[in-house]
């Protein structure tokens, strides 16, 4: 099933892809979720199919505020169980043609398993690359497949607060040793986080997230609690380096 996602409109996933690598049509572009046409299905169905329907998309470019972060997509969740989506997208400029040149990928995982959606909202970060990447507009999202995640995931993003080497609070900008997480509902969480670096692009060109380095493993931070993830390895050579530079973001989410 593949269906574009605008930059100010939800569309409804339909019935999720069958076969991998076959995209069945029948969803409208822009249609609310619940809105989708032939979204209905069949009794032979599979259970990945008929838990896609829950999922439906947004994808925002640039959100025009200050200090929040470009080409995120937004994956909206109806079922009260998380969900492990596995997306692949097609890049689209600003006249809906895709951009056959232009690879998508994703920082959190949402196009290889990695990325738990909890009920509700819960959001991706794209990046584009090859000739074209800077004409992306628009993309279009296939659902591959959709199961029932092992750890579920809470309402709330699990935050991040970068620490010196004596457990003090310090900007993110800084040379940091390690970072604390916070989860603020009633389960515990299961996160990863990513140290983001992102370009300086002109103006009226989306940022993009040029190296993500992974900080730590998958990390169990109680409910109404705290975890405290050291930085070492590749992750402790990547704050050396892109410390007290302009843009750079560590950010937590849900995995299993």
């Amino acid at each position: 099933m593949s269906m574009k996602v605008g930059r100010r409109r939800l569309a409804a996933v339909g019935v999720a892809v069958a076969v991998i690598g076959t995209l069945v049509s029948g969803c409208e572009p822009g249609a609310l979720a619940g809105e989708a046409r032939d979204a209905h299905p069949s009794e032979s169905g599979s259970v990945s199919d008929v838990l896609s329907q829950a999922l439906s998309f947004r994808y925002v470019g640039d959100s025009g505020v200050d200090e929040t972060m470009n080409q995120l997509l937004t994956i909206k969740n109806g079922l009260p169980d998380s969900l492990v989506p596995v997306l692949s997208f097609k890049a689209l400029d600003k006249n809906e043609h895709v951009l056959p040149h232009v690879k998508v990928s994703t920082v959190y995982g949402s196009d290889r398993g990695s990325l738990v959606a909890p009920y509700g909202m819960s959001t991706d970060i794209l990046r584009f690359s090859g000739p074209g990447e800077h004409d992306v507009a628009d993309v279009r999202v296939m659902v591959r497949t959709t199961t029932k995640a092992r750890i579920p995931a809470g309402l709330h993003d699990v935050t991040t607060q970068a620490l010196d080497a004596h457990g003090r609070e310090i900007s993110r900008f800084e040379r940091f040793s390690a970072v604390r997480l916070t989860n603020k509902d009633d389960i515990p969480a299961s996160v990863r986080i990513a140290y983001i670096l992102w370009d300086q692009p002109p103006k009226g060109v989306t940022q993009q997230a040029v190296e993500v380095t992974v900080i730590g493993g998958l990390t169990r931070v109680p409910a109404h609690g705290t975890a405290v993830v050291k930085v070492s390895g590749k992750a402790a050579a990547a704050v050396v380096r892109n410390s007290y530079g302009p843009a750079v973001s560590i950010k937590a989410y849900n995995s299993q």
